[in-house]
């Protein structure tokens, strides 16, 4: 079976003049704001978000208090109540994927499953330009495929011709593996844009590229530099760990060593029980974290350290979030240049048409 769509492009970032100015985005189930930081980056500007828990929320606020963030059930979000006529010309967002995770077991009829059900209806009342969602891979392979191709049918009934890709966010400098299923869509029929990929393995950013400059054993509350306390006892059991290698056979996940001169592996949270560093004996710090997964330093989380952690962990990285924007800044162009009047979009020649590969193709070419 081939991948025969033919709106999917991947767009040379190198190629892309200029930012996303005077472009409005809403961010759903938008946590502690990666995509938000991401798309601000980009250019865009954030005029309204949607999180359920408070903790997140509190953070999303902290660092974009020029967005009217809602705190609460996305099924109370009235989102034409809530931005007074505001233009929105991108939605994105990443409902909740712990139902579609290949990290733990799986289960298709999980109840945050549906939950991109209130994306589709938020984004058939804005009618952005563009929408973009992110998810963990293995939605694509839920129920045989049935999960994603009912997602890009939702779409389609409400006028969005839907494509899809996995990134990987090493690819675009950020210093960790953590693949991601990103989907892009438009009502006016035009190319669905992704960014090429910006390094090949062999030039991917190593871990202590982005964390070797933090003190060793000295906590920095104030930007969220703080980690598990350890006993001499646990730190000498710390010690006996090899790269790859975990403290317990049973959660083989936690208290696992960071490979030196590679990128992360997926930072998580795991209940305290982080990665282990590559090189001293303790558990990466929550600003770490937020390092592996391109946060600035001044973007600060809030709540206790094990808090500040989920928040890191569940976000997307703002460096991929960043590139996808970059991505979309031609063609959403294009549509301001020609006043939304369908047919008369002069189409960017930034990207390539993908066809006659293997579904569900990565960014790198090879396929899940």
């Amino acid at each position: 079976m081939e991948d025969r769509d033919p709106l999917k492009r991947f767009v040379e970032l190198r190629d892309v003049d200029g930012r996303a100015n005077g472009m409005n985005f809403v961010d759903l189930f938008s946590g502690a704001g990666g995509f938000s930081q991401g798309l601000r980056q980009a250019g865009f500007t954030p005029v309204a978000s949607v999180e359920l828990i408070e903790i997140a929320s509190a953070t999303h606020c902290r660092n974009f208090p020029e967005c009217k963030h809602f705190s609460g059930d996305i099924k109370n979000f009235n989102p034409s109540e809530w931005l007074e006529g505001k233009s929105v010309h991108l939605v994105a967002g990443g409902p909740p994927c712990q139902g579609f995770s290949v990290a733990g077991k799986r289960d298709p009829n999980d109840p945050r499953n549906v939950l991109f059900r209130q994306y589709v209806r938020i984004v058939a009342e804005l009618r952005p330009w563009y929408f973009v969602m992110e998810n963990v891979p293995g939605i694509l392979t839920m129920k045989n495929g049935a999960v994603r191709y009912a997602i890009v049918e939702a779409f389609e009934e409400i006028g969005y011709k839907t494509s899809v890709a996995v990134l990987e966010s090493a690819d675009y400098r950020v210093p960790q593996i953590r693949p991601r299923a990103i989907f892009v869509a438009n009502r006016f029929g035009l190319p669905n844009p992704f960014p090429k990929p910006q390094l090949r393995p062999d030039e991917y950013v190593p871990i202590e590229s982005a964390i070797s400059d933090l003190p060793e054993y000295t906590p920095i509350p104030e930007i969220n530099h703080e980690w598990t306390k350890h006993s001499k006892n646990f730190m000498d059991r710390i010690s006996k760990v090899p790269a790859g290698g975990s403290l317990y056979e049973t959660y083989f996940d936690a208290f696992k060593r960071q490979y030196p001169g590679l990128p992360s592996m997926t930072v998580k949270e795991n209940h305290g029980g982080t990665h282990i560093h590559p090189h001293l004996n303790r558990v990466i710090s929550a600003r770490e974290m937020a390092r592996l997964q391109t946060f600035p330093d001044s973007f600060i989380f809030e709540g206790p350290m094990k808090k500040a952690m989920w928040q890191i962990g569940n976000a997307i990285p703002p460096r991929l979030a960043e590139c996808i924007g970059l991505a979309l800044v031609p063609y959403m162009n294009a549509i301001a240049d020609a006043g939304e009047i369908q047919g008369d979009i002069d189409i960017p020649n930034h990207g390539e048409a993908i066809s006659g590969v293997q579904p569900f193709l990565c960014a790198d070419g090879t396929s899940l």
